[in-house]
């Protein structure tokens, strides 16, 4: 996809993950030849001097770096580097999650979102409540609403004397993940997680609508502005925006306003300018939810009292099911969550762990119930900390060595191949594919070879996954770089893996790829403060 027009966008904070041109460089085709140094062990056979080299960018200086390259298949380490220093992963996060989901939930895991009545029927009439009960499903799209309604309405109910109660207690009440970012409340990939939730599109960016603004007709009239879904569970105020002559700047701004769903759209538009989309998310999912039902009901003639919406109420244990929807299951749903590095299935997933393991839907019992079967997966779960399921917190830390322990020990898992061909791959032809790597490594022979997980945060870059050397060899690496001040060190992590694919490390005929320098508008050397994120949380999606 192609970047839309973005006018300037204020003073970024510190953490936000936004993309960045470097953040997807892809590496030079340089080959330099490694030869081992004089009076090397018989253990280094050029490979560490060859990948020592590559980490010794300046781009690196003053950051950290953990680096383990090991063979996938008796597991011998080639390369370690800081291995067992803890790193703050970003979405390298994701690898421990998928995996404990896939072990402890299963492949076949479906959610279920249920309409039940409670009540007594006359005839088209129902006397009491229809209670919308989810499970914690991240990708319920609003067509999926409009088929329950439309089983409802199949049902004989026309009418419903009390209310829609949204059931919500799947999942507890803690929206938002520990230590994310205040400043990124209203952006898609920080949406407050719920037992039930919208997605606009299949995307699947559940907790969101989507905002489209464009300029009005002429200079002073308002800009237009379309929300998807539409529903007025959100309101737009367009109080501080205008329409601009062609020409002058724009200044567009969308924000929604902590603890409301009034979303604010500031700024000016020019005339001519193409539309801005951006993925906002919404004050509370539940009532979402519950409101896109209740338009729903309404369009298939079902009348209901919308705006005495319930939310959070337990469903009665004699309310009789009326309606049904369920997800795909878990081996499908890992593709848009892995491929797009999807912050909110991550969460979602964890907190349906702790509940299905524990009986508790929270991020603390599901956590518990992910480090027990990381430990049981040889996994040193004493040397890392995760906080959440997707990696967002700052708070998490991974040494690169448990990624890579991880990838040695989930090959031998009945599912592995579902999880592995829900990784990234480097220069896929489409988003479905490629995911967050399809435009790195192009034109090397990493290209459509490397399965990766992704991760950026700004100073936090990671990329762990296989790859199968010169030699037909398959190898695991992780790589974990912190602590850097330039934009992208990207091209590092791509020099690394293009090297490993160059390379016939079983003989010792090392290849070593340069990583490129990342640059400015104006070609110099690109030194500015980071600010790089998951190029899939950059909407459009670029990558």
């Amino acid at each position: 996809m192609t970047r839309a027009e973005n006018p300037p966008r204020p003073r970024r904070p510190r953490s936000r993950p936004l993309l960045t041109t470097a953040a997807c460089v892809l590496t030079a085709a340089l080959t330099l030849t490694w030869s081992a140094p004089a009076g090397a062990g018989p253990s280094d056979n050029g490979l560490k001097g060859a990948l020592d080299t590559i980490l010794a960018d300046p781009r690196l200086e003053g950051g950290a770096a953990g680096v383990v390259v090991a063979d996938a298949v008796t597991g011998e380490r080639l390369y370690q580097r800081a291995g067992g220093d803890r790193l703050m992963p970003a979405s390298n996060t994701k690898l421990l999650t998928s995996a404990a989901a896939m072990a402890l939930l299963g492949p076949e895991y479906r959610y279920t979102t249920d309409v039940l009545a409670s009540g007594t029927r006359n005839g088209s009439r129902l006397d009491g409540d229809l209670h919308l009960r989810g499970s914690g499903d991240p990708t319920t799209l609003p067509k999926d609403y409009d088929a329950l309604a439309a089983e409802v309405a199949a049902s004989g109910i026309r009418r419903v004397s009390g209310r829609i109660v949204a059931d919500d207690t799947r999942f507890d009440a803690q929206r938002l993940g520990r230590g994310w970012a205040g400043d990124d409340e209203s952006s898609y990939y920080s949406a407050q997680t719920s037992a039930l939730t919208v997605a606009p599109d299949t995307d699947y960016d559940s907790g969101t609508v989507v905002v489209e603004v464009a300029p009005g007709a002429k200079p002073g009239d308002r800009p237009k502005v379309t929300v998807t879904p539409r529903t007025d569970y959100v309101q737009v105020d367009l109080t501080d925006s205008a329409t601009v002559a062609t020409g002058q700047p724009g200044t567009l701004g969308i924000d929604r306003r902590h603890g409301s769903n009034t979303i604010t759209v500031s700024g000016n538009v020019p005339v001519g300018a193409s539309a801005t989309k951006k993925w906002v998310t919404v004050w509370e999912p539940t009532g979402y939810a519950a409101a896109v039902f209740a338009d729903a009901l309404d369009r298939h003639g079902v009348r209901v009292k919308k705006d005495e919406a319930l939310l959070g109420g337990a469903t009665p244990a004699d309310a009789r099911p009326v309606a049904s929807h369920s997800s795909m299951p878990l081996r499908e749903l890992m593709v848009p969550f892995m491929k797009l590095s999807n912050n909110m299935h991550a969460e979602a997933l964890t907190k349906t762990i702790g509940y299905e393991k524990a009986g508790r839907g929270s991020w603390g019992a599901g956590l518990a119930a992910i480090g027990d079967h990381l430990r049981a997966q040889g996994l040193a779960t004493g040397t890392l900390r995760q906080v959440d399921g997707s990696g967002l917190g700052r708070m998490n830390v991974v040494p690169a060595e448990q990624f890579a322990r991880l990838l040695l020990a989930v090959r031998a898992a009945p599912w592995y191949a579902d999880w592995y061909a829900a990784l990234p791959v480097a220069c896929g032809p489409d988003r479905a594919t490629g995911g967050t790597l399809r435009t790195r490594m192009c034109g090397t022979p990493a290209a459509l070879n490397t399965r990766a997980k992704t991760g950026s945060l700004t100073g936090a870059s990671a990329l762990s996954g296989y790859v199968k050397d010169a030699g037909g060899r398959e190898l695991v690496y992780s790589i974990v770089l912190n602590n850097y001040l330039t934009s992208s060190v990207k091209s590092v992590e791509d020099a690394i893996v293009v090297t490993l694919a160059r390379s016939d490390t079983a003989a010792g005929s090392i290849a070593t790829v340069a990583p490129r320098k990342a640059l400015t508008s104006d070609g110099a050397s690109d030194t500015t403060p980071a600010t790089d994120g998951e190029c899939s949380w950059q909407k459009p999606q670029i990558c």
